[in-house]
Protein backbone atom coordinates (compact mmCIF):
# COMPACT_ATOMS: atom_id res chain seq x y z
CA UNK A 1 0.00 0.00 0.00
CA UNK A 2 1.50 3.41 -0.92
CA UNK A 3 2.63 5.56 1.96
CA UNK A 4 -0.05 8.26 1.36
CA UNK A 5 -2.77 5.59 1.43
CA UNK A 6 -1.38 4.24 4.69
CA UNK A 7 -1.39 7.72 6.22
CA UNK A 8 -4.96 8.33 5.05
CA UNK A 9 -6.07 4.93 6.39
CA UNK A 10 -4.29 5.58 9.70
CA UNK A 11 -6.01 8.99 10.06
CA UNK A 12 -9.39 7.49 9.21
CA UNK A 13 -8.80 4.67 11.70
CA UNK A 14 -7.77 7.17 14.38
CA UNK A 15 -10.88 9.31 13.85
CA UNK A 16 -13.22 6.33 13.73
CA UNK A 17 -11.70 4.39 16.63
CA UNK A 18 -9.97 6.23 19.45
CA UNK A 19 -6.64 4.52 19.87
CA UNK A 20 -3.18 5.13 21.15
CA UNK A 21 -0.02 5.71 19.13
CA UNK A 22 1.09 2.20 20.14
CA UNK A 23 -1.99 0.69 18.44
CA UNK A 24 -1.23 2.63 15.26
CA UNK A 25 2.30 1.32 15.27
CA UNK A 26 0.96 -2.23 15.54
CA UNK A 27 -1.41 -1.57 12.60
CA UNK A 28 1.50 -0.28 10.54
CA UNK A 29 3.56 -3.33 11.48
CA UNK A 30 0.73 -5.58 10.30
CA UNK A 31 0.80 -3.81 6.93
CA UNK A 32 4.54 -4.48 6.66
CA UNK A 33 3.97 -8.15 7.54
CA UNK A 34 1.72 -8.44 4.46
CA UNK A 35 4.70 -7.67 2.21
CA UNK A 36 6.27 -10.67 0.48
CA UNK A 37 9.60 -11.90 1.76
CA UNK A 38 12.81 -11.36 -0.20
CA UNK A 39 12.96 -15.15 -0.64
CA UNK A 40 9.89 -15.07 -2.91
CA UNK A 41 11.32 -12.34 -5.19
CA UNK A 42 15.06 -13.02 -5.45
CA UNK A 43 16.96 -14.86 -8.15
CA UNK A 44 18.07 -17.97 -6.28
CA UNK A 45 20.82 -18.87 -8.73
CA UNK A 46 22.57 -15.73 -10.00
CA UNK A 47 25.83 -15.99 -11.85
CA UNK A 48 28.67 -14.96 -9.56
CA UNK A 49 32.43 -14.68 -9.74
CA UNK A 50 35.33 -15.32 -7.41
CA UNK A 51 37.18 -12.30 -6.08
CA UNK A 52 40.42 -13.82 -7.41
CA UNK A 53 39.31 -13.74 -11.06
CA UNK A 54 40.44 -11.08 -13.51
CA UNK A 55 38.33 -8.06 -14.36
CA UNK A 56 38.31 -9.28 -17.96
CA UNK A 57 36.73 -12.58 -16.87
CA UNK A 58 34.12 -10.64 -14.87
CA UNK A 59 33.26 -8.65 -17.99
CA UNK A 60 32.91 -11.85 -20.00
CA UNK A 61 30.60 -13.38 -17.38
CA UNK A 62 28.40 -10.30 -17.15
CA UNK A 63 28.19 -10.11 -20.95
CA UNK A 64 27.26 -13.76 -21.43
CA UNK A 65 24.89 -13.98 -18.49
CA UNK A 66 23.11 -10.74 -19.48
CA UNK A 67 22.92 -9.73 -15.79
CA UNK A 68 23.37 -6.08 -14.88
CA UNK A 69 25.02 -6.87 -11.55
CA UNK A 70 27.51 -9.58 -10.70
CA UNK A 71 27.92 -10.82 -7.12
CA UNK A 72 31.53 -11.38 -6.03
CA UNK A 73 32.22 -14.27 -3.65
CA UNK A 74 35.21 -15.27 -1.55
CA UNK A 75 36.65 -18.78 -1.41
CA UNK A 76 34.38 -19.63 1.55
CA UNK A 77 31.25 -18.60 -0.37
CA UNK A 78 30.74 -15.36 1.54
CA UNK A 79 29.65 -12.33 -0.42
CA UNK A 80 32.53 -9.90 -0.97
CA UNK A 81 30.57 -7.32 -2.95
CA UNK A 82 28.57 -6.56 -6.06
CA UNK A 83 29.86 -5.32 -9.41
CA UNK A 84 27.75 -3.22 -11.74
CA UNK A 85 27.94 -3.49 -15.55
CA UNK A 86 28.84 0.20 -15.91
CA UNK A 87 31.55 -0.06 -13.27
CA UNK A 88 33.08 -3.03 -15.10
CA UNK A 89 32.97 -1.19 -18.41
CA UNK A 90 34.97 1.67 -16.90
CA UNK A 91 37.45 -0.75 -15.30
CA UNK A 92 37.97 -2.47 -18.67
CA UNK A 93 38.95 0.80 -20.35
CA UNK A 94 42.68 0.36 -19.70
CA UNK A 95 45.56 -1.23 -21.58
CA UNK A 96 45.48 -5.00 -22.09
CA UNK A 97 48.56 -5.50 -19.90
CA UNK A 98 47.02 -3.61 -16.98
CA UNK A 99 43.69 -5.36 -17.46
CA UNK A 100 45.18 -8.84 -17.26
CA UNK A 101 46.81 -8.04 -13.88
CA UNK A 102 43.75 -6.45 -12.28
CA UNK A 103 41.50 -8.70 -10.20
CA UNK A 104 37.89 -8.36 -9.13
CA UNK A 105 39.11 -7.99 -5.54
CA UNK A 106 40.73 -4.67 -6.55
CA UNK A 107 37.29 -3.31 -7.44
CA UNK A 108 35.37 -4.44 -4.33
CA UNK A 109 38.17 -4.40 -1.74
CA UNK A 110 37.53 -1.19 0.20
CA UNK A 111 33.79 -1.01 -0.31
CA UNK A 112 30.97 -1.84 2.06
CA UNK A 113 28.15 -3.79 0.42
CA UNK A 114 24.63 -3.69 1.81
CA UNK A 115 22.93 -7.09 1.92
CA UNK A 116 19.55 -8.50 2.88
CA UNK A 117 18.42 -11.89 4.16
CA UNK A 118 15.80 -14.18 2.58
CA UNK A 119 13.44 -13.65 5.55
CA UNK A 120 13.50 -9.83 5.27
CA UNK A 121 10.41 -8.14 3.83
CA UNK A 122 10.44 -6.75 0.31
CA UNK A 123 9.57 -3.36 1.77
CA UNK A 124 12.70 -3.43 3.93
CA UNK A 125 14.81 -4.42 0.90
CA UNK A 126 13.34 -1.56 -1.12
CA UNK A 127 14.18 0.85 1.71
CA UNK A 128 17.79 -0.40 1.79
CA UNK A 129 18.08 -0.05 -2.01
CA UNK A 130 16.78 3.51 -1.81
CA UNK A 131 19.02 4.55 1.09
CA UNK A 132 22.13 2.97 -0.43
CA UNK A 133 21.36 4.20 -3.98
CA UNK A 134 21.74 0.72 -5.51
CA UNK A 135 19.69 -1.27 -8.01
CA UNK A 136 20.47 -4.70 -6.58
CA UNK A 137 21.26 -6.35 -3.28
CA UNK A 138 23.05 -9.62 -2.61
CA UNK A 139 20.92 -11.93 -0.48
CA UNK A 140 22.97 -13.74 2.16
CA UNK A 141 22.36 -16.36 4.82
CA UNK A 142 23.17 -15.62 8.49
CA UNK A 143 26.81 -16.63 7.87
CA UNK A 144 27.24 -14.15 5.00
CA UNK A 145 27.18 -16.76 2.19
CA UNK A 146 25.52 -15.70 -1.04
CA UNK A 147 22.13 -17.37 -1.56
CA UNK A 148 20.60 -15.06 -4.18
CA UNK A 149 20.31 -11.65 -5.78
CA UNK A 150 17.42 -9.20 -5.47
CA UNK A 151 17.13 -6.49 -8.12
CA UNK A 152 14.92 -3.44 -8.41
CA UNK A 153 13.43 -5.12 -11.48
CA UNK A 154 12.31 -8.06 -9.27
CA UNK A 155 10.61 -5.67 -6.85
CA UNK A 156 8.84 -3.70 -9.60
CA UNK A 157 7.65 -6.94 -11.23
CA UNK A 158 6.22 -8.03 -7.86
CA UNK A 159 4.36 -4.75 -7.37
CA UNK A 160 2.98 -5.03 -10.92
CA UNK A 161 1.91 -8.62 -10.25
CA UNK A 162 4.24 -10.02 -12.91
CA UNK A 163 6.82 -11.79 -10.73
CA UNK A 164 7.03 -15.56 -10.58
CA UNK A 165 7.72 -17.31 -7.30
CA UNK A 166 11.25 -18.59 -6.74
CA UNK A 167 11.38 -22.31 -7.53
CA UNK A 168 14.83 -23.36 -6.30
CA UNK A 169 15.37 -24.71 -2.83
CA UNK A 170 16.35 -21.99 -0.33
CA UNK A 171 19.44 -23.87 0.80
CA UNK A 172 20.75 -24.37 -2.73
CA UNK A 173 24.01 -22.47 -3.31
CA UNK A 174 24.20 -19.69 -5.89
CA UNK A 175 25.19 -20.74 -9.39
CA UNK A 176 28.93 -20.78 -9.91
CA UNK A 177 30.21 -19.61 -13.26
CA UNK A 178 33.62 -21.21 -13.17
CA UNK A 179 34.68 -23.58 -14.60
CA UNK A 180 32.67 -22.91 -17.73
CA UNK A 181 30.83 -19.79 -18.71
CA UNK A 182 27.19 -19.49 -19.69
CA UNK A 183 26.68 -19.85 -23.45
CA UNK A 184 26.62 -16.75 -25.58
CA UNK A 185 23.20 -15.66 -26.72
CA UNK A 186 22.68 -16.78 -30.31
CA UNK A 187 19.71 -14.49 -30.81
CA UNK A 188 20.33 -11.62 -33.25
CA UNK A 189 19.08 -8.32 -31.88
CA UNK A 190 18.32 -5.35 -34.08
CA UNK A 191 17.91 -1.80 -32.87
CA UNK A 192 18.00 -0.73 -29.25
CA UNK A 193 17.38 -3.44 -26.68
CA UNK A 194 14.96 -2.41 -23.97
CA UNK A 195 15.03 -4.96 -21.15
Amino acid sequence: MPRTCRRHAARHFERTYPCTAQALTEAEEAAVDEQPAVRSLMDTAPYSISENESVLMAWEVIERSEQRQLPVVRQDGCCAGLLDRAELAVACAVTAAALSRRTVRDLVHARRTATVHPEDSALYAARVMTEEHVEALPVTDPHGRLVGLLTARDYVACVAGLHRQAVAAPDQPARVTLPGLPPRSTEQVRGIVIP
